[in-house]
Formats: structure tokens, C-alpha cells, sequence
């Protein structure tokens, strides 16, 4: 089926921004950001290009682990606003050709939720079932999500004389999906949200979702996520489900659904991709990135991997082997407030490549070329750094750098009172804002939004077919994606050194071109389908292969 046919699949040729309310931008000058402050900012993501907003947790908290401990899924914490503000902003987001998913965190509750304030009561409270509980302390079975700062997966409750199971933090049990009133619970939840405009969900942590309690039967786990799509589906037949699954490729498939089984996830993190472009930057050599792409599987049309450069958590490299993952420490986070839990990195990316705007741009040109669908992390378009005086995660959550003015331009309020603290380094906000960049189209900003309307324009990088280009320069990663409207090649170069790499197109019509997306260059093919492109130091390339019947606009 054609591209033109299959348009109802907004989502594979989206550009995914990720922000956090709180720290955005704040409109009423308490400190926080809130919901009325992020719609003055809607400009700014139609401007860039986003059309895809994806909300981290917005809803009551004790703000324990940054908003994912949650004790009220269908509300809004009132330091950000109320419900009437998330319709609205999902409207005039709408009214700017932006959709809205938000994160979804029914894997555990905050301990001060009221379903666990209830079920620590007694062992016959109504909702002790929401939760798991065991007589004995179990032998640590999962995975520390968070080595050096959890003991166990399983915290002792005084009260009733039972362990309750908690796959992250103390303060955060695990939700019971074993018992159907929780799984109700979740529907409802996701029910709620679609009625009030979401485009779908970013679902957390999933394989933790799925898992039934230790000694738990309930079949197929994986049929929970078929019926959670199931009902995505039948009320919003445009809702996607983007999952965290932080597994091996081979893994992975189970969460799209394989061949013959009914659907599950929308779209998938490619964490093996983005781990192993870090150590290709680390070695200034493309070929770890290159071997990961090539064997990434293919997936059906109806599903999308997703690209990234960095998220809100730390940068995890537990894919890597040990070895591999001190190389790139060494290259990137050498001092030892920049690692943790002994697999990520807690640092954005200009500050790691210090400050080079060639690599830099290189990254972020990777990321929109790539195939699949590219998500950005707010303050990535502008090069925002980390905040060191800011401890584990929270040092890349600081505030959104609006203008060089106080706070940066996020607040009025007295920076005692602000949620973070924006870094007072080179990154500070005096040196880093949007409104230094907005109109300099040679900023990264300007790249960045460049990047984005080309992207849009060739919808080959998300719905074509990916082949590596062989060649024999090492620190060039060179791919073509083709699809029934046309033919996309990208080349990228990973060292400090111009190259010229041969390229080989295979048999080509004569006349076929090389048109250069980002200048008016064009450059013609030799009949077998070879052509030599020249790569500046860190430089990249997007070309359109255009033949003599083609009637696109390059």
C-alpha cells in the first residue's frame, strides 16, 4: 500500500518532544511551572516543528521520584493547575496541528496513594489486593532498578506484618495486575485520559507493567498488553501506545506483537541503537552504530521504532559490555558525579562533546535521519546543559532556558522558590536561551528546526525500507530508505578529519542526481551508481536521489 494511503499513521512521521511541566515555563510565579505557562509556549514547538507533545507525569504527587510516584492517575497536582487547563492546552495544542500523550505509570503507586493507605490498614482491607504482599522476604528475583540506593524490591510493613513488593523505589509499591479490579482500574484510567483529548500514551517501564507477582500464574503476560491495546483501539482509533521496553531487539518483538498475534505496543525506544551511537562517538568509529542498525528486525508497518538521543533519566549504556561502558565513561562522564547506578550517565549532550557544535549538530542530524520516528528532550534544540549542584537525575531537569534574564526567563518568582536550579556554568541561561537563537538561523536551534522540516518532507525516513551503504572509511555511517515516493541517502561522519567516501547507489537511470536537501547542490550519478560525497570534520550529508521522471521538490 502507498505512503498517500496510509495516512491515518500520523505517528510514523511525527517529531516527539518530551517535557515536564513543572519545568517549563511558570505563568503565575510560584516557582513551578504550570499548564497556563506551557500554552504561552505552544509558538515555540509549532515553530521548531514538534507535532507530537509527550507530558511526563502532571498528575498529584509527593514528588518523591520527580512526579512517577502518583496518588491520583485522572487528576492534575494543583501546583501546575487543573483539569480545565489540560483540555485547553490539549485543544490549542490541536488548533497548532500538535497532538498530546502523556506518560502512563500504572506499574506502582506513591505509598500515600489511597488505594495503599487503605490496604496497609489490615490483611482484610478493600484494597490489600491492589498490591503484593508476602509473609516472608523473597529472594531478590528482579533486577535493582536502582543499584547503591534500594536494598531490596521488598519493604517490611510494620502494621500488618507483611513485605510489599516495590520494583523501584520503597515509597513506590507495585501495583497487583494479577487481581481484575487493578486491571479495571487501568482501563478506566486510560478511558479517562482519551475522553479528554490524548493522542496516547508513553508507557513506563513496561516489562515491570506486565510481570504478574513471584509465584503469580496468569498465563500469557503478555495478553494484558493486547488487551490494554485492544481498548486503546476501540476508543480512539488514532491512539498509540509508545512503550519503554529497555531490552535486547530479539525481546523486544514480543512487545510489538509477532506475526500472527494481535497487536500490543505502537512504537519502542531503540536503546540498543542509542547506546551503541555513544560508543561510535567515543571511538570516533561508525561501524558499533552500524552493526546495531543492521540488525535491528524489521517490523510490521503498523509499528515504529523510535529514535533518541537522550531522555529523562539517566543515559543508560547497560547494554554495553563493561568494557564498552568505561570506554564511553572515559570519553564522556570521567569524573564521578557524572555516572550512576553504575551503568548511565547523568549529563546532556553538548556539555559531554564539550561544546563542539560540529558533533553536536552531527548527533542531531543522526537523530531525524535515522529511520523511525525522532523524540527530543526539551532544551535539546537549544544545547541546554546539566546542573551538577543538583544531585543523580535532576541534573539535566532543570528548568527551560527562555531568555538570559533572571531564572532564565521561566520564572519571576525568587530563585529560592524555583523547582531546580538552572546551571551557572557556560550553559547558564545568560548563554544558552531560546530567545538568543529563535531568529539566528545559524544557531542550533535553527539547525535543529532545519532538521525537522526536512524530515516532514521525506516521509521515506519513517516509513522506508533501510539498507547500510558499504564503503571502506570506518568513521562514516552511510544508509539509504526508500519507499514508493522516493529514495533518502544520509552520511555521517564520526571523526575530526574531511573525508571523501565512495558511495555505491547500484544501477541507477541516466540523469539520476544527488540533490542535496539543506543547499541547491546537485550532483550526478554514474550509471552504476557510484559517487563520491566529500564530509567535512563531524560533517553529515542529506541527499534526495532523483531520477529524470521524478516531480518532487528537492
Amino acid at each position: 500500500m502507498k505512503i498517500t494511503d496510509r495516512s491515518d499513521l500520523w505517528w510514523k512521521t511525527a517529531v516527539v518532544y518530551c517535557l515536564d511541566v513543572e519545568t517549563y515555563m511558570d505563568w503565575n510565579d510560584d516557582g513551578s511551572g504550570d499548564f497556563e505557562g506551557l500554552a504561552h509556549r505552544l509558538d515555540h514547538l509549532s515553530e521548531l516543528g514538534v507535532t507530537v507533545i509527550w507530558l511526563m507525569p502532571f498528575q498529584p504527587t509527593p514528588d518523591r521520584d520527580d512526579g512517577y510516584d502518583i496518588i491520583d492517575f485522572t487528576n492534575v497536582d494543583p501546583r501546575l493547575g487543573e483539569l480545565g487547563d489540560v483540555v485547553e492546552f490539549i485543544r490549542t495544542a490541536r488548533d497548532r496541528g500538535m497532538r498530546v500523550i502523556i506518560d502512563f505509570v500504572m506499574n506502582h503507586t506513591s505509598d500515600r496513594h489511597p488505594w495503599f493507605k487503605s490496604a496497609r490498614r489490615s490483611r482484610t482491607a478493600p484494597y490489600r489486593d491492589y498490591y503484593v504482599w508476602s509473609d516472608v522476604e523473597p529472594p531478590n528475583s528482579k533486577n535493582q532498578v536502582f543499584p547503591g540506593e534500594e536494598e531490596s524490591v521488598w519493604e517490611f510493613d510494620e502494621r500488618t506484618g507483611q513485605y510489599f513488593l516495590h520494583s523501584f523505589y520503597h515509597h513506590q509499591p507495585d501495583l497487583n495486575i494479577a487481581n481484575p479490579e487493578v486491571r479495571d482500574q487501568i482501563a478506566k484510567t486510560i478511558g479517562f485520559w482519551l475522553q479528554l483529548g490524548v493522542s496516547g500514551f508513553r508507557v513506563d517501564a513496561v516489562p515491570f507493567l506486565i510481570e504478574p507477582p513471584e509465584g503469580v500464574e496468569i498465563g500469557d503476560p503478555h495478553e494484558f498488553l493486547r488487551d490494554i491495546r485492544r481498548f486503546l483501539q476501540r476508543r480512539s482509533s488514532e491512539a498509540v501506545l509508545l512503550g519503554e521496553v529497555n531490552l535486547p531487539y530479539e525481546q523486544q518483538l514480543d512487545y510489538f506483537g509477532r506475526e500472527g498475534d494481535p497487536a500490543e505496543l505502537t512504537m519502542q525506544f531503540d536503546f540498543e541503537a542509542m547506546q551503541r551511537m555513544y560508543l561510535s562517538l567515543a571511538r570516533e568509529d561508525a561501524r558499533p552504530l552500524a552493526e546495531t542498525l543492521a540488525r535491528r528486525p524489521a517490523i510490521a508497518p503498523e509499528s515504529q521504532w523510535v529514535n533518541f538521543v537522550r531522555n529523562h533519566d539517566e543515559l543508560t549504556l547497560d547494554k554495553l559490555s563493561e568494557a564498552e561502558r568505561q570506554e564511553v565513561f572515559d570519553a564522556f562522564a570521567p569524573e564521578e558525579w557524572m555516572r550512576v547506578y553504575g551503568r548511565g550517565i547523568v549529563r546532556r549532550l553538548p556539555p559531554m562533546l564539550e561544546g563542539d557544535p560540529r558533533r553536536i549538530r552531527m548527533v542531531y542530524s543522526l537523530l531525524f535521519s535515522l529511520p523511525g520516528t525522532p523524540v527530543l528532550f526539551y532544551g535539546e534544540e537549544i544545547g541546554m546543559g546539566e546542573n551538577k549542584e543538583q544531585t543523580g537525575r535532576q541534573t539535566v531537569r532543570t528548568p527551560m532556558q527562555w531568555t538570559g534574564g533572571p531564572n532564565g526567563g521561566f520564572s519571576r518568582a525568587p530563585a529560592r522558590k524555583l523547582v531546580a536550579t538552572p546551571p551557572a556554568d557556560g550553559y547558564a541561561p545568560e548563554h544558552v536561551n531560546v530567545e538568543a537563537q529563535r531568529h539566528d538561523p545559524d544557531s542550533l536551534l535553527g539547525v535543529v528546526r532545519d532538521f525537522a522540516a526536512v524530515y516532514r518532507s521525506s516521509p521515506e525516513i519513517g516509513w522506508g525500507r533501510f539498507e547500510l551503504l558499504e564503503h571502506d572509511q570506518a568513521a562514516v555511517l552511510a544508509h539509504r530508505i526508500t519507499a514508493d515516493v522516493g529514495s533518502f541517502v544520509a552520511a555521517h561522519n564520526f571523526a575530526p578529519r574531511p573525508t571523501i567516501v565512495p558511495l555505491d547507489l547500484g544501477p541507477v537511470a541516466p540523469g539520476t542526481l544527488l540533490s542535496d536537501l539543506f543547499t541547491v547542490e546537485e550532483f550526478e550519478v554514474e550509471e552504476s551508481g557510484r559517487i563520491d560525497v566529500h564530509l567535512d570534520a563531524y560533517g553529515y550529508r542529506w541527499f534526495r536521489v532523483v531520477d529524470p521522471g521524478d516531480r518532487r521538490i528537492t
